[in-house]
């Protein structure tokens, strides 16, 4: 009999919950037991492909894409698509960091939207490089000191984000991937109090994602465009009356209570960001092609442009103009379509394309993206 204030032993679990737990450690087994031996084969196709040293020279965008569709046409539950697509993200990119994990710039500091597309693409193994700024990226990448960059290029409640896109005016980079991030956005301050709040820091995009929210709950607090989201978590956390508009992560990273959110305007907010490398990689089955046309400045410029896509049958995702930077009033247009440019039909509208063009750069042909 147990003695006065001793503890009751445990209730030892049912046969059925016994059994259940027995056969998850099995499991389990089972499943590290594979996860070596894909790391294992990973390794082979290493050594099979050469004397090659860094994970850049091992890493096929469009066969981890090939990878990933065939996880989702084979998933019947329980686990949701979102959930299967990151954690097989995950062990592709543990397997491809045992070489060396791939250095990827990003538009920094820590804990903005930029990075989470960053993991979100290319997994946890990969080694984040924050950068100060767009331009910095496309120039570290330029350089060789980064393998990839990852950039925003459009918000699907504010658009496009234009400073990315006048870099594709004079850069030599290829896009060879493109992330898809629904973007939440929260309040965040060192308090944790609405009514503490007189100031707000955060990006113009972002600051603009929520402006309805700020009006009916932060009418007189000053707004503050800055840098990214985490600088403005970074500046909010030096003062009780002042708050940042970021991600939850930013939060974690710099030390920050949840005020409000989420708090965007549109529940449906998404960014897309694209990955930025050296070269072109071969088609995955499921493509885009983004293009720049400089037209020439003649009546009917664009629709001669636009009419060969039509002809072969390939659909216009996106069309944006900009000024070319070659001469007063003078434009370039930024098209995405469907397919890769290896694709027969976009290789002939391409050379058609020629035709009314003044030039034509391809920006890059790369898997769509996933979930």
């Amino acid at each position: 009999m147990p003695t006065r204030g001793s503890k009751k032993p445990p209730t030892p679990p049912t046969p059925a919950l016994a059994e259940a737990r027995e056969r998850i450690d099995g499991i389990d087994q089972q499943i590290q037991k594979l996860i070596a031996e894909r790391a294992g084969w990973a390794q082979r196709v290493g050594k099979a492909k050469g004397p090659l040293k860094a994970a850049i020279d091992y890493y096929r965008p469009e066969r981890e894409a090939q990878v990933l569709r065939k996880v989702l046409d084979r998933n019947d539950g329980p686990l949701a698509d979102e959930v299967l697509l990151r954690l097989f993200r995950e062990i592709m990119s543990a397997c491809l960091a045992q070489q060396e994990p791939l250095k990827v710039g990003f538009l920094g500091p820590e804990g903005t939207f930029s990075q989470q597309a960053l993991i979100k693409h290319f997994g946890h193994s990969a080694r984040g490089l924050p950068l100060s700024s767009i331009e910095e990226v496309f120039q570290e990448v330029e350089a060789g000191h980064a393998d990839f960059g990852v950039v925003p290029v459009e918000n699907s409640g504010q658009g496009t984000i234009q400073s990315t896109l006048d870099m594709f005016l004079t850069s030599s980079l290829k896009i060879c991937g493109e992330v898809e991030l629904h973007v939440h956005q929260y309040l965040l301050s060192r308090t944790g109090r609405l009514e503490d709040i007189e100031r707000v820091y955060s990006h113009p995009m972002s600051l603009a994602q929520c402006k309805a929210w700020l009006r009916q709950h932060l009418p007189h607090a000053e707004r503050i465009a800055v840098s990214s989201n985490a600088e403005a978590a970074r500046r909010a956390r030096n003062a009780d009356d002042a708050a940042a508009i970021a991600g939850e992560s930013a939060g974690h990273v710099y030390g920050l209570k949840t005020v409000a959110g989420p708090i965007q305007d549109r529940q449906d907010n998404t960014t897309r960001f694209l990955v930025l490398g050296r070269e072109l990689f071969n088609a995955s089955g499921h493509d885009r092609t983004s293009l720049l046309v400089f037209v020439r400045d003649q009546p009917g410029a664009l629709y001669n442009v636009l009419s060969p896509f039509a002809k072969h049958g390939i659909s216009m995702n996106r069309i944006e103009s900009r000024p070319s930077h070659a001469g007063l009033w003078q434009y370039a247009f930024f098209i995405d379509v469907a397919g890769h440019v290896d694709d027969e039909p976009v290789k002939q509208a391409i050379a058609e394309l020629g035709e009314y063009a003044a030039d034509v750069k391809i920006l890059g042909s790369y898997p769509v993206a996933l979930l």
